[in-house]
Formats: C-alpha cells, structure tokens, sequence
C-alpha cells in the first residue's frame, strides 16, 4: 500500500513539473471544457491546432498547485473560478482571440439526445417539413409544434422555441427534433477563460462579432471617403474623384462662359445649333408666311 502511495506521490510531482515546463515555455495558459466532447473531434482539434498551441488534459488541482509553484498565485487564484469539472488545458503562444475562433469553427452540431442540454435556443421554424400525415403529427403537437396539412405533407405553423438555451432535453423532444432533421447541439471545446500574461479573458471576452465588426469598418469607410470628397482632401482613395469632378465643373464652366477650348467646341457648336432651331421656329410662329 505504501508503494502504492509514493508512486501516486510520484506521479503527481512529475506531473506538476511537466506542467511547470510548459508554463515556462507559454505565456498563455488557455482552460476549455470538455464536456460531452469526443475523443475523435479532441483529435482533430489537436491536429487544426499542431504548431499553434499543446493541448492536454491535466488534473485541475496539479494545474492550480503548479502555478503557485512557479510564483503565479494570483493567476491561479484567478483561474480557480473557471477550473470545474473536466478540462483540456491548452498552452500556447497563439492570439487568445484567434484561438478561441478556430474553437469556434471546430465545433460540429449533432442531434440531439435526451438528457442534452440546450446550448441555445432551439426554434423549429415554420415550414413544410416534408412528411406525410401520421403519427409525426401528434409526436409535434406533443412538445408544442403546432401543425397544420397542406397538399399532403405536415407543415409547422409558425416558428416555435421548443427549447431555451441552458433547458435540459427530453426525450420526446428529442425525437421530434430528430424526426425533423434539426441538430440543435454544438459540440466542441469551449473556451472557458484564458490566462494571457497576467489578464483573464473570458469566454465571452473571446467572442468577436466579426460581421459586426466588418459592418462597422465598411460604415466607417464610406463616412471617411465622402467627407475627404467634400473638403476635396487629396489621397489615394479620393484623387480619382476629385479629378474627376474637377475636369467636370471645369468643362461646365468653360462652356457656360462661351471659352473656345477644343474639347468643348463640338458642344459649342451644338449648343449654338439648337439654340438657332429654336429662334428659327419662334421668327416663323410669328410670321407663318416667311
């Protein structure tokens, strides 16, 4: 029993080093769940993240001991919160933002089963659902998707929240959702925090609205660019335009002015042309006989 011991004693202290190591090595100590996620998607991912960042799933005490060790106990302090339950830990040297992107777009949506926990709202949109009249009728009804028929297939009446994000799913839900093809769970590791230098970056932190984000410069852009055009700001990105314009008004002024330049001398002529059909048609309104 005592050999038992001192080799569990001395696993746990090569494994407090090893993590020490690889504390010294990163300066950015990323913690995921890995709750309900599979062993073949943990692979995948460690193969997307090969050269970027170590994943390993390490005892959550040896991690907080080895911080302490290596003279970090506020960071394990900080850490201690989002250390619960299971977790890969990831050391990397990697922007924390676009790690936690690649995380993001490595999570795959499967159906879901009873007992899974709603990651978000789950909505059955309104619709044909492409199934004939029979029992799916009263399995929808039965979790509160109302249904009508129409030209022989179930149809969803109106988008319905079978679900809200955090709701445990059950397992008439979940065979509703199955019949109807919608795989409203998302697996994958999710990021609960990184330490990066000293900061906690939380998960929702770490979550970028990059639509949002491209939206705002676009706006940005064309506020920029039209003010520049107005006060007639000379730049790459207007001096085209201003050109442009310039040649413009200098055109228009020189041909209301009556300048004799080549370039608007056909306009001249043509302006002069139509100019004299019209005093030709006002003499002979006057005088019908001429």
């Amino acid at each position: 029993m005592l050999i038992g011991v001192r080799r569990t004693l001395i696993e746990k202290a090569e494994k407090i080093e090893e993590i020490k190591s690889l504390l010294g090595r990163y300066r950015t100590l990323g913690v995921a769940s890995l709750h309900k996620v599979r062993a073949q998607q943990l692979q995948e991912i460690r193969r997307k993240l090969e050269g970027i960042a170590y994943l390993k799933v390490f005892k959550n005490t040896l991690v907080e001991r080895a911080l302490k060790e290596v003279g970090d106990e506020a960071g394990a302090d900080k850490l201690k919160e989002y250390m619960q339950g299971s977790n890969v830990y990831i050391f990397t040297n990697y922007n924390p933002f676009k790690l936690a992107l690649i995380l993001e777009r490595s999570k795959v949506r499967v159906p879901a089963k009873a007992g899974d926990v709603a990651t978000e709202d789950i909505i059955v949109p309104a619709g044909n659902t492409g199934l004939p009249p029979g029992p799916i009728i009263s399995q929808l009804n039965a979790v509160g998707i109302p249904t009508r028929i129409e030209s022989g297939s179930v149809w969803v009446s109106r988008d319905t929240v079978v679900a809200r994000k955090g709701e445990v799913i059950n397992e008439s839900l979940a065979a509703a959702l199955s019949k109807l093809g919608i795989k409203p769970i998302e697996l994958g590791l999710s990021l609960k925090a990184i330490y990066d230098e000293g900061r906690i970056l939380s998960e929702a932190d770490l979550k970028l609205d990059l639509e949002g984000f491209k939206k705002s410069i676009g706006e940005a852009y064309t506020y920029a660019l039209n003010l520049a055009l107005n006060a007639a700001y000379p730049m790459p990105e207007t001096i085209t335009f201003l050109l442009q314009r310039a040649a413009l008004e200098a055109r228009n002024l020189a041909l209301n002015a009556g300048v004799l330049l080549p370039e608007i001398l056909p306009d001249l002529i043509r302006r002069a042309y139509i100019e004299a059909l019209a005093l030709e048609a006002r003499v002979r309104e006057r005088q019908p006989n001429l």
